[in-house]
């Protein structure tokens, strides 16, 4: 099976319709130019019938007198064999003619053109054709007068049988040949025509293909690839909605591959981060290991204790990376289902309290909690609520110096609870706060501004809930919110 392209349907079409257009005009100029004729031949011809009638006695009283009509009528279609002439009584009947046995087909003709022809009506003027059982022709007639009263009319067709046979036979070849070189001439200036309106109809389309051949993910960014005029109210031409929504769409793809590109960016960054901050414990745990096993005869009991106690701490903390790691992974592949309930966060924020009383202590540091009467309870997943507060109040609490304070505020608003930890430490320095929840920082937890993994999975369990957080500025230290929808929401 044969498929055209939009632009050969096109084209098919529009010369369809020049076709047409040609054929439909050629016509009308056939049909003009045969009217013409008819009034030439009919103007030409106007006196032959009355001076047939004063040519010769063709009836008397006692009527038609035939020996005189059919020698006349023989000797003027011998003369002239286009013509055909009858004799006609005052209601129309044919009393004579000369036409040859079996070729008239009527009896009688109408006189209606001919009463309009002899009051000189605008021509051409059809009559009843006597050889043609419904055929119509030009024709011209007269009046006959016999003893001062009008007994008939002569009847003259203008284009008799012979006439028409032969005109018949010429007209083929000639009509032949006029249809063949006005199809000739119909089909150039319609190739022609087909093509430069080709050319302009398929000019967007032609546009747009190049659009799409020349688009490149890489380059299309959202400044590279300004977003695509608005259509107008009502706009049906489907190019300028392709085109639309090509632009759309181009714009879209830029927008997710940069969003790739800068995921990528981040895993690659983590990554380096990871490796980083396992090396560290890692070469410690594995140096000391290395000098116990050497030089165990030789160590004292409490240098022994110091340096298991050095490479268990080390061993904690790499287990702490890992177990990390493996939670930030299970939140970022869907690995986590929703266990949503309603809980007091009062309730809650005191159990997390209590778990960095010891820390907070041993740091002269103190933990408070802004927490207003009436708070409502709110709906999300406790375990997950309560790791987020875990990760800001350690990272609260390893960041703010000695003697620092640790505040934790809760405010009830329409629909729901906002909560707020604020430290007294140094702060996050501008360059780390757009990418603070998306990306490790290049020495993890070794920076005194790092959140490490921490901020990370904070941020993914609150997108998880549909929330996000946010830092804002605060005159000393960090100011870490987020809020929680209510059971009255």
């Amino acid at each position: 099976m044969i498929r055209l392209t939009l632009s050969q349907r096109l084209s098919a079409v529009f010369f369809a319709l020049l076709l047409v257009c040609g054929g439909a005009l050629l016509w009308i100029q056939m049909r003009s130019t045969a009217v013409h004729e008819q009034e030439t031949v009919q103007r030409l011809s106007r006196g032959l019938a009355e001076h047939i009638a004063r040519s010769g006695e063709l009836m008397d009283g006692r009527g038609m007198r035939n020996g005189e009509v059919r020698a006349l009528f023989g000797k003027l279609m011998a003369v002239n064999p286009s013509v055909e002439v009858y004799l006609l009584d005052d209601q129309g009947r044919i009393l004579g003619h000369d036409a040859p046995e079996g070729h008239l087909k009527r009896a009688r003709v109408d006189l209606g053109p001919v009463q309009a022809l002899l009051r000189d009506e605008p021509l051409p003027i059809l009559g009843d054709d006597p050889r043609s059982a419904t055929g119509r022709k030009v024709f011209n007639a007269a009046p006959l007068w016999v003893q001062g009263r009008q007994a008939g009319y002569i009847y003259v067709v203008l284009v008799g049988e012979q006439r028409e046979a032969l005109a018949a036979n010429i007209a083929a070849n000639s009509t032949l040949r006029t249809t063949l070189w006005s199809l000739a001439i119909v089909a150039v200036v319609g190739l022609l025509a087909g093509l430069v309106a080709f050319r302009w109809v398929t000019r967007p389309l032609r546009q747009l293909t190049r659009r799409i051949q020349s688009f490149d993910v890489d380059t299309a960014t959202p400044d590279a690839a300004p977003p695509p005029a608005p259509l107008r109210a009502g706009e049906r031409d489907e190019l300028a909605i392709l085109q639309h929504s090509f632009g759309h769409m181009a714009q879209r793809l830029g927008e997710q591959w940069q969003q790739l590109r800068q995921q990528d960016l981040q895993r690659r960054e983590l990554v380096a981060n990871i490796s980083h901050d396992l090396r560290t414990p890692l070469s410690s745990l594995h140096g000391y290991l290395e000098t116990l096993a050497l030089k165990d005869a030789t160590l004292s009991a409490d240098e022994r204790q110091r340096y298991l106690s050095i490479a268990l701490s080390q061993s904690h903390k790499v287990g702490r990376l890992a177990q990390a790691l493996f939670e930030l992974a299970r939140l970022e592949h869907g690995g986590v289902v929703l266990d949503r309930q309603a809980f007091s966060l009062p309730d809650l924020i005191q159990d997390v309290f209590q778990k960095f009383e010891l820390a907070a202590e041993s740091r002269r540091q103190t933990l408070g909690a802004d927490i207003p009467p009436g708070v409502p309870p709110v709906v999300a997943d406790l375990a997950l609520i309560e790791r987020v507060l875990t990760n800001l109040l350690d990272n609260a609490i390893r960041h703010t110096p000695e003697g620092g304070r640790i505040t934790v505020t809760l405010r009830a608003a329409e629909g729901e609870v906002q909560i707020s930890v604020a430290d007294t430490g140094p702060g996050i320095a501008p360059d780390r706060r757009d990418t603070l929840f998306t990306a490790m920082p290049a020495l993890g937890s070794q920076r005194p501004d790092s959140g490490g993994l921490g901020l990370l999975i904070v941020h993914r369990i609150l997108q998880l809930h549909g929330r996000d957080i946010r830092l804002l500025d605060s005159g000393d230290g960090a100011l870490f919110v987020f809020s929680l929808p209510t059971t009255r929401q």
